[in-house]
């Protein structure tokens, strides 16, 4: 009898310590169970921010670099602009002094006056003389051959279109392609000619107009004699020198 009572005593302790156990978990569980969520809520939410905070770190990083793009792009294009206009007008105060300086050489020689004169036209951006170009100097060039003391001033000019710079170059290759003509066929002494580019900075004509336009696209050539000189006519020869560098007053050998 003791021996039965002694084991229910012991079943109903162990009964009663399981019963109290399961409510101790349950109640830990109830009350440690929210800290759980809101720590999680609380990672979540600072992943969600650290998230955010890099979203807006790498977008600001790409508009100070766009922006950075742009100022650098902008200062380019005004460091090309600058020197675009200290181009043109290093060009401009070029063929100012080259036009000063021919006008000094034949202002220099004594009773220097016009004999002849010839002006050829050229295509849009052309530098290449025609069939018409080539007869027109070669009637030019029969004054030549009675001419005393002389020197040819060869010009050449471009229409308005296009860069003052590029214009200088054009109107000083024209200007060689006439001097390389008559030095080439007829023999003319290389330190006879005076030749300049003047671009587009002296027209004969209204660029207004394509037949003004085409004036202005012109080499003129002006035979210049010293009539009160005894020195007798020059025979007509042949060099094979080479010719000044474009846009110089010159009077250097040019080449056949």
């Amino acid at each position: 009898m003791m021996h039965r009572f002694g084991f229910a005593l012991t079943a109903a302790a162990l009964m009663a310590f399981g019963v109290t156990g399961c409510a101790t978990k349950n109640y830990v569980r109830t009350q440690t169970q929210p800290l759980i969520d809101h720590t999680g809520q609380l990672e979540q939410k600072t992943a969600d921010n650290n998230r955010a905070a890099h979203d807006v770190d790498d977008r600001a990083t790409a508009g100070i670099a766009h922006a950075q793009g742009a100022a650098d792009t902008a200062e380019t294009d005004a460091q090309s602009a600058s020197q675009a206009a200290n181009t043109a007008d290093t060009a401009a105060n070029d063929v100012a002094h080259r036009a000063d300086s021919l006008d000094s050489v034949v202002k220099g020689l004594d009773n220097y006056k016009q004999v002849a004169a010839v002006s050829v036209t050229f295509g849009f951006d052309k530098a290449a003389l025609t069939t018409d170009d080539k007869s027109q100097l070669d009637s030019f060039a029969a004054s030549l051959g009675s001419a005393k003391s002389y020197i040819l001033e060869v010009t050449g000019g471009t229409d308005s279109v296009g860069s003052a710079q590029y214009n200088y170059d054009l109107s000083q290759r024209r200007a060689d392609a006439v001097v390389q003509y008559l030095a080439a066929k007829y023999g003319v002494a290389p330190h006879r000619f005076y030749l300049i580019g003047i671009g587009k900075d002296q027209f004969v004509a209204s660029n207004d107009t394509a037949a003004g336009r085409k004036q202005n696209r012109r080499v003129q050539v002006q035979l210049l004699s010293n009539m009160s000189s005894d020195t007798q006519s020059p025979a007509p020869t042949t060099t094979g020198q080479s010719s000044a560098p474009a846009g110089q007053v010159t009077s250097s050998p040019v080449p056949e």
